[in-house]
């Protein structure tokens, strides 16, 4: 195979890369935003490396591994002290700050569940690290963008938002509850309650992003609603039944001719 074959672990390396450059900067640095867009970079390797990986067939056990071990950095540490650093830059209690640090720890739980769940070939059962991180790193940088003030900067410098948010995300990210995947090509069956999972989720971010623009929000305000739709699609319909193809699948199953 060559060369080519390590082409997908240079890429999931470069994934690690951007992850400890974000850290470095929201720690350091105390740069939420550069933080942001190093977990961004961090966000298409980890989209490039997979994909790479089908298209030159070089997928391979060390592979999967690299790449849970850069994403425990770029999507689970990254991500905990985006929170911490944003609790302490708007004035909160340093001491409570640390709960952030049990994000990093299930997102570590959140992998290795994931690495060894059957269940989660197409689709996921819990809520992925990567969009948990981008929720983070988008709050992140619209609260530096404001200059750690206005409403915003109360929340997140009060004594139990960013501890409470720490909290559901952990436990989103352990759930059992059935998420899509929002990966173009992802290889999912087409049921109903998927494509009314896709409408809600597309029309409900179409809305948001108008939202921001109409009231002149900060671009990243827009890429958090857009997750947290993702979130909220999922969780208000996830005591719906998911196992009933859409109609033409179910023909198929059912033996019935399709055009």
């Amino acid at each position: 195979m060559g060369l080519k074959k390590h082409i997908p672990n240079a890429i999931t390396s470069m994934n690690l890369v951007f992850g400890v450059l974000g850290v470095i900067s929201v720690v350091g640095d105390a740069d939420l935003q550069m933080g942001a867009v190093f977990l961004l970079c961090a966000s298409v390797c980890d989209f490039l490396d997979g994909l790479a990986a089908r298209l030159l067939h070089a997928q391979s056990v060390i592979g999967a591994d690299l790449d849970s071990l850069s994403d425990m950095v770029s999507f689970g540490v990254l991500p905990s002290m985006t929170l911490l650093q944003a609790m302490r830059l708007s004035g909160g209690n340093a001491l409570l700050s640390y709960i952030t640090i049990a994000l990093a720890v299930f997102s570590a739980l959140r992998l290795a569940k994931f690495n060894n769940d059957p269940r989660q070939q197409s689709s996921f059962i819990g809520l992925p690290t990567t969009a948990v991180a981008i929720i983070c790193a988008s709050f992140g940088y619209w609260l530096q963008s404001t200059g750690y003030s206005g409403t915003l900067a109360r929340l997140a410098g009060s004594l139990w938002f960013i501890p409470a948010v720490t909290a559901l995300m952990c436990f989103l990210l352990v759930c059992e509850i059935p998420m899509f995947s929002i990966k173009i090509g992802a290889a999912q069956k087409q049921t109903t309650l998927l494509k009314i999972k896709r409408t809600a989720f597309i029309s409900i971010s179409a809305i948001m992003c108008i939202v921001t623009a109409v009231l002149g929000l900060n671009f990243s305000a827009a890429v958090l609603f857009v997750f947290l739709s993702y979130v909220l699609v999922n969780v208000a319909m996830c005591g719906c039944r998911d196992d009933v193809p859409a109609t033409e699948e179910r023909k198929k199953e059912e033996g019935t001719p399709t055009e």
